[in-house]
């Protein structure tokens, strides 16, 4: 199967690397037989509102769709809704749904990920909510409405946006973390200080520190020193798993649980007739020299924008700096960075409420940077990160 200018190409998968592949395929030319396939009945949708504005009913499910259908019809894309990939071979060129085998010279695997339910007794209880999908943020914001009292389990951004969005519908919000502050681990306690302190300024009671050990009913966490947390529901936000099956299943290479692909986009191991893009890829950053697992919209678009031009036969490849947006209530925070690790932080206050976190290896090499109400700073630190300049 040849992937170089392909004739029938099927993305398995319409989140927005799927279709940002799709999109970019076709606006560089490409002019080959393109089928989306999603598990969803939804049109193509964006995601980052379901923690946020939609949540908090401020968005209708009218305004979510990225395209309208019609976009897809103009384009030669076809657009198979409610349509989930059982198996893909690579080497005979098919991809089987159910009661269907699809052809294609190429495949693009843009499957995403799953939310990750720790191994905990009661953890699978019907009351257990999870943020991933529309339905699942309908029925969160559902038994906020009701005058809820839910537990939230999980303090990184999925986990504070949505305690912060469940707050500001009245409902009565505990968030749990293990972490002493509010995602200290992955950005420091200066930058963990601050949205905790958001939090609790919109009504959000934290419990840091805590280990649970069991759930009950769905609705009680037990923890490991003997307290009880008592609410009407349990959200998660504990984190997300690649959805490799089909790419483990056809004995492709994984790395960090993810598929892995060169900076093209191109699996390892699958010659050049499968590609991967989004939270389903641990892809090779061209600047960065080594590959990179990231779970952020911006780089599910990057992704999808170089598979595309690779299939319309472009020499395109991922050299961006990873990077996101998070708004927790009305704040927002801007955070770029290779995402693994840093050796020091430096916060710079500017007051009036804005800051910048600065992180840097040893040598003093900038590999990340935080931003609240700095926008200057934000660009200046993706320049300084992409080029391995020294952090300010």
């Amino acid at each position: 199967m040849a992937a170089e200018r392909p004739e029938r190409i099927v993305i398995v998968g319409a989140g927005p690397a799927g279709l940002a592949t799709a999109r970019a395929y076709r606006e560089h030319g490409g002019a080959g037989e393109l089928t989306l396939l999603g598990a969803e009945r939804m049109l193509p949708y964006q995601r980052p509102p379901l923690t946020k504005g939609f949540l908090r009913g401020e968005l209708d499910a009218e305004e979510l769709p990225i395209e309208s259908r019609r976009w897809f019809e103009d384009r030669g894309v076809c657009l198979r809704l409610a349509q989930s990939a059982r198996a893909i071979d690579p080497a005979v060129g098919t991809v089987s749904l159910d009661g269907d085998v699809l052809a294609a010279d190429a495949i693009v695997l843009a499957t995403g990920s799953e939310p990750l339910r720790a191994k905990l007794p009661g953890i699978d209880h019907a009351a257990v909510m999870t943020m991933r999908t529309y339905a699942d943020s309908v029925r969160i914001a559902d038994s906020a409405r009701r005058g809820a009292c839910l537990l939230v389990l999980g303090t990184g951004f999925i986990g504070c946006e949505i305690a912060a969005s469940l707050a500001m519908l009245g409902a009565g919000v505990t968030l749990v973390g293990q972490e002493p502050l509010p995602q200290a681990q992955r950005l420091g306690d200066g930058a963990g200080r601050r949205i905790a302190g958001w939090l609790a300024d919109l009504g959000v009671r934290l419990v840091m520190d805590a280990t649970v050990s069991a759930v009950h009913d769905g609705r009680t966490l037990e923890l490991q020193d003997g307290r009880r947390l008592q609410a009407d529901g349990v959200v998660l936000g504990t984190g997300v798993r690649p959805r490799a099956e089909l790419a483990e299943q056809a004995g492709l290479a994984l790395s960090d649980g993810a598929i892995a692909v060169d900076a093209r986009m191109r699996a390892r191991n699958s010659g050049a007739s499968v590609l991967a893009v989004g939270d389903v890829a641990c892809a090779h950053n061209a600047v960065a020299g080594r590959r990179l697992r990231v779970e952020h919209w911006g780089d599910a678009l990057a992704h999808g924008e170089v598979a595309g031009r690779t299939l319309a036969g472009e020499d395109a490849s991922w050299s961006s700096v990873p990077g996101f947006w998070s708004t927790i209530g009305e704040r927002t925070l801007k955070h770029a960075a290779w995402g693994d690790g840093y050796d020091s932080e430096r916060l710079v206050d500017h007051g009036g409420g804005s800051f910048t976190v600065w992180y840097a290896r040893s040598d003093g090499v900038a590999v990340g940077v935080l931003t609240h109400e700095r926008d200057g700073d934000y660009e200046r630190g993706r320049e300084l990160i992409a080029a391995g300049e020294p952090a300010p």
